[in-house]
């Protein structure tokens, strides 16, 4: 786990504008700045980034975070990730304690790994430059020296031992750590055999060698295609402390930039489908790494990207991995989000078709793709005898447990209305088919009756709080009831701003309560005080608006103490002193409501 003092130091010196500006172009607006969102589609810019605070918020959208938060929606990294690409960029080394942040699987890897893992793919891109074969294997395949040289392709020559040229301690245990070596069995003497010793060799042999990168563009372990005749025909590293291939996508840190453009990113399966379709100018694309398409892998494109289209060869084996990951798609799916499947003719994969046809036959191809509902019911349809009642309630028993998973209210709700019109049924027939959290309604009643309920004013002073921290030193805890969540979260706002140094900001405070018991709270506080962002902070005085409302807060907790000692006093149950308190509270009231109407009365 990361410390959260670290994190708070990280943030305090980040800057937010540099962060963003290296990735969206932004533009000065007064005190902040303005960009077109880069997360919906807008002519006009409605993304503010704000220094002073040190978070962006877009009025379109409604996305909004600090730098962390930024790196994992643009870039679509796990929040320990974004952590450690801020630390990288300021040169801070990240520290690690016993535990783990959600979405990091173990400690932090050794930092030599990735050292070791560097040194490797340069020596196999320099036997690549020395290999006539591997350059011809290449070139047979359409690759050009520049495409090589953006996806880092190298060779691994034939030989057991090549890597010992490289690494001086090629037999350490490190190495073991990097998925480059194996260790062969030994075995004692037995039956007059001698004893057989383990013997190091290299993983990698005759092999064209693809890189695989993480988010942040370093080398995690590669994947190897053998020349010519051979099995197997691919070769993956095997999962190590920097590499988990259910996380990883190959090709994504070479694709990042060009599915932020078409905000579409392809899925293929192989390397080759990858480096291929960048060869004709379709550069979004990226692959699963020898593994079934995980939900985690979904999950992080569609954080990229709204569309998502799985390309798969026409076989049997295509239709059976886009079946698995349409499974695994249906608890991510989002409304506003896609997913499609794109079947090439059983005698092509992306890389031959691309090649034989070119560009604009796979934009046409992809244009084709089948939407994830499509697809669902489909292949539901074709396993029964829809002609009959018995296939149809077949039809609608395969449906139930998958369609139970969509979560996403508008895509759950058509796919639910098409099924039930083609089992012949009416929608409210079709018990068990929504996920367990939202409860099927059986008819159509009338839309319930919106009732705006009045903000708290303890909302309102969280609200001005999170814009301006400093503000905090300023709240009395005593006035605010913890009765509410907004109320217990501004005494968490409170503390935090007052054991903390000057200068706070919304993005260091945001950081500091990311995933606790009060996160729910402050992100309702920031979005329902969305008119403060859009007025210039020169036109505000939070700290006069603060101490307003706080007077009310006051005023709203003496008339609670008098009406109960007014209840004392009508039960014959008031001592002297109870009695002093109800003139003094009387009085000031009076006093209070008297200054009020004065402000009130025009000036003749």
């Amino acid at each position: 786990m990361i410390p959260q003092d670290f994190i708070q130091s990280l943030l305090g010196r980040v800057d937010i504008v540099d962060v963003i500006d290296r990735h969206v172009r932004l533009k000065k607006a007064g005190a902040n700045y303005k960009a077109c969102c880069p997360f919906h589609n807008e002519k006009t810019p409605s993304f503010n980034v704000s220094p002073t605070k040190q978070f962006y918020h877009c009025f379109g959208c409604g996305a909004h975070g600090n730098a962390i938060g930024f790196l994992m929606e643009y870039q679509g990294l796990a929040y320990p990730d974004a952590i450690r690409e801020l630390a990288q960029q300021v040169g801070m080394e990240v520290p690690e304690v016993r535990g783990n942040l959600p979405g990091r699987a173990g400690p932090a890897p050794d930092k030599g790994l990735a050292e070791r893992m560097m040194r490797a793919l340069e020596h196999y891109r320099a036997q690549l430059r020395q290999s006539p074969e591997a350059i011809a294997y290449l070139k047979g395949r359409g690759l050009s020296g520049e495409i090589a040289a953006r996806y880092g392709l190298g060779y691994a020559p034939e030989g057991w031992q090549g890597l010992k040229a490289v690494f001086d301690d090629y037999e350490a245990p490190a190495m073991k750590d990097t998925g480059l070596v194996i260790d062969s069995e030994g075995a004692p003497a037995h039956d007059g055999e001698p004893e057989r010793k383990s013997r190091r060799y290299d993983r990698f042999r005759g092999r064209v060698m693809f890189p695989i990168l993480d988010s942040r563009g370093n080398v995690i372990g590669f994947g190897g295609r053998v020349i010519g005749e051979g099995e197997p025909k691919y070769l993956n590293s095997p999962e190590t402390p920097l590499f988990e291939k259910g996380r990883e996508l190959y090709g994504l840190w070479q694709a990042r930039r060009a599915i932020r453009d078409a905000n579409l990113v392809i899925v293929v399966e192989g390397y080759m489908d990858v480096v291929a379709l960048a060869q004709h100018g379709v550069e979004n694309a990226v692959a699963t790494l020898g593994t079934a398409t995980t939900p985690m892998h979904v999950a992080k494109l569609l954080r990229l990207a709204d569309s998502v289209v799985f390309c798969f060869d026409g076989d049997a084996a295509g239709r059976k991995a886009a079946w698995k990951a349409l499974e695994v798609s249906l608890p991510v799916l989002a409304d506003g989000k896609s997913v499609a499947f794109l079947f090439l003719p059983p005698e092509d994969d992306p890389d031959t078709f691309v090649r034989r046809q070119g560009k604009a036959a796979f934009a046409e191809a992809l244009a084709g793709a089948r939407p994830l509902s499509q697809f669902l019911l489909g292949e539901i349809a074709e396993r029964v005898d829809m002609g009959t009642e018995e296939g149809r309630a077949r039809f609608l028993a395969l449906a139930r447990p998958l369609v139970a998973q969509i979560e996403a209210p508008a895509l759950g709700a058509m796919i639910r209305r098409r099924l039930a019109e083609m089992a012949g049924l009416d929608p409210g027939e079709l018990p068990g088919f929504a996920p367990p959290r939202a409860a099927p309604r059986p008819g159509n009643p009338p839309p319930p009756r919106t009732v705006r309920r009045a903000l708290s004013l303890e909302s309102q002073i969280l609200q001005r709080v999170l814009r301006k921290p400093a503000l905090a030193h300023m709240v009395d805890p005593d006035l605010v009831a913890e009765a509410s969540p907004e109320g217990r979260a501004l005494h968490a706002v409170v503390a935090f701003a007052r054991e903390g140094e000057d200068g706070l900001t919304l993005g260091q405070l945001m950081a500091h309560f990311e995933g606790g018991e009060h996160a729910a709270a402050l992100e309702a506080a920031l979005g329902a005080g969305r008119i403060l962002d859009e007025v210039p902070e020169a036109d505000l005085d939070l700290a006069d608006e603060v101490a307003g409302l706080q007077a009310r807060l006051a005023l709203q907790r003496s008339e609670r103490r008098k009406a109960e000692l007014e209840a004392l006093a009508l039960a014959g149950g008031l001592g002297d002193a109870e009695r002093a308190e109800l003139a003094r509270l009387k009085a000031s009231q009076a006093a209070a409501r008297g200054a009020n109407e004065g402000l009130e009365k025009p000036s003749n």
